[in-house]
Formats: structure tokens, sequence, C-alpha cells
């Protein structure tokens, strides 16, 4: 037996992901006196200034919307042991049985497989916009288009996620199994071609809602799952409503439960729900 910690477990590449939605057992709170109270959210406030003052971490905290959930937390760490440890913490912070989980979710930060690369990009260069390589316009186009990767992958990888007050997760599927909707018979060229154009309408809403893809293959029951920043819920319904018609969801995706918060302070939250 030792009790030397153990060693950070650090992906090669992004970073771990927990949605975490819990009930709020008003029961075993009323149980405690006001001191216990007081105690337990004081211990709950103190564990996530610790969390958002420990590198490579973050975390964000929502008063759920309708039944599904009261709480919910959005946690993302560099090391697997420290997501573990903060999430244990997280769930007794309250006391034991105060927060009953309802709904979990581990994925990981990752790029995407279907991203337009330097080669594929100096060939449209050339194909589409007449610019000769070696070109002065072109070389200029090509380091504008090498800054902007950097950035679109550091912010898929490690992203840092803004207060905007909406806050809608799901997990989803690629159908597979399916006479014409199995996503994993596709060639790689027809499923780039298909994302490339999901992508596309994607990007409309860029400013009106944020989005992360996670992926799960391996790590939970669904594959990905996306998280969608917002400060107008009706941006949530829109982009939502309108991807669907895109052959990309109309064909190949299965969603899971939607579950909608709000991105509060913990001491709004704990007026909510009267803790």
């Amino acid at each position: 037996m030792t009790d030397k910690s153990p060693a950070p477990l650090v992906a090669a590449e992004g970073w771990h992901v927990l949605h975490l939605f819990y009930k709020v057992e008003q029961g075993a709170w009323t149980l405690l006196s006001p001191e216990e109270q007081f105690t337990a959210r004081t211990r709950l406030s103190d564990l996530v200034a610790e969390i958002r003052g420990t590198e490579g971490a973050q975390v964000m905290t929502f008063a759920m919307v309708t039944p599904k959930a009261d709480l919910g937390f959005m946690l993302l760490c560099a090391d697997l042991h420290a997501a573990n440890a903060f999430e244990k913490r997280l769930t007794n912070a309250l006391g034991a049985d105060v927060l009953s989980p309802t709904y979990s979710f581990l994925s990981m930060t990752e790029r995407s497989e279907y991203t337009t690369s330097e080669a594929e990009y100096a060939e449209t260069l050339v194909k589409e916009e007449n610019l000769a390589a070696g070109t002065p316009e072109h070389d200029a186009k090509l380091t504008a288009f090498r800054e902007r990767m950097t950035k679109y992958m550091k912010d898929r990888l490690y992203p840092v996620l803004p207060p905007w007050p909406v806050m809608c997760f799901y997990p989803m599927n690629k159908r597979r199994g399916e006479p014409g909707q199995n996503w994993y018979a596709l060639s790689f060229e027809e499923r780039k071609k298909l994302m490339g154009g999901h992508a596309k309408v994607g990007r409309t809403w860029h400013g009106k809602i944020l989005q992360l893809i996670t992926g799960s293959t391996g790590l939970d029951d669904w594959e990905w799952g996306v998280t969608l920043l917002a400060h107008d819920p009706l941006n949530i319904k829109g982009i939502v409503y309108e991807m669907r018609f895109d052959e990309v969801s109309a064909q190949f995706a299965e969603f899971g439960e939607f579950f909608i918060g709000l991105q509060l302070p913990l001491e709004e939250i704990f007026g909510r729900l009267q803790l």
C-alpha cells in the first residue's frame, strides 16, 4: 500500500470532458442543520473555485431547465485522474445523498478527420482562384490558412468556453446497418463531402452558437457529445432544426436525450434550488 498519488493520465491530444447532471434530494437536504447546509454550500463553492484554479481544468455550472435534472456541471480536465477525483467530490460536496446523478457523459475533445489539409487548400487555390503555387499571393493565402487552422485546432482540442447563458447538450451516433443509411459503409471521400456541406450550414450560425463536438467512441454509450452555447434559446432551436434537413443528419444521425441548462454562478443556482 502507498499514499503516493498516481502519475497524471494525460492523453497525447485533447482533454477529457464530463457532463454531470443531478437531482437535488430535498428530503436529504432538509435533514441537515442550517450550519451543516452553510458548510455544504461553502464546500461546493470552494471546490468549484479549486477546479477553476487548477491548470488544465475548467468547470461550468448550470441550473438545469425541466425536471430531468436540477444541477449540472461541465468538467474539462487534461488529466483523467483529476477529472475522476473532481467528479467524485462534486457528487458528494453537498453531503451524503443530497445530489443524485440523473445523467452523465464522458467524452474527449478531438480534431475532425474531415478537416481540409494544407495540401488540399493549396490545390483549391490553384484550381478555383487561379493562384499559381509559389506566387506571393498563393503563399500569403497559405500563411493565413495555417494561422486559421492553428487557432481552429486549439479551440477544438483545448477550448476555453465562454459564459454564454444557454447550454444545450445531447449525445449522437451515426447510423449503421440500415440499407443506404450506414455511415460507415460510405467511402472516406463520400463522408468528407457530406461533412463539408454539414459544416457549411453550421458556419452560418457563427456568433450566435458556439459548438463543441467531443468524441466518446469507446468511452460512453454514444459516439459523440454535442454541446451548444448561445445567448438566445431561439438559436438553439434554430440550428438544431436547420441541421436536421442536411443529409448528414437526415439520413445518418441518431440523437439521444436533450438537456438544457442556464449557466449561472453557484450562489444564484443555490437560490433557485432552495439550498
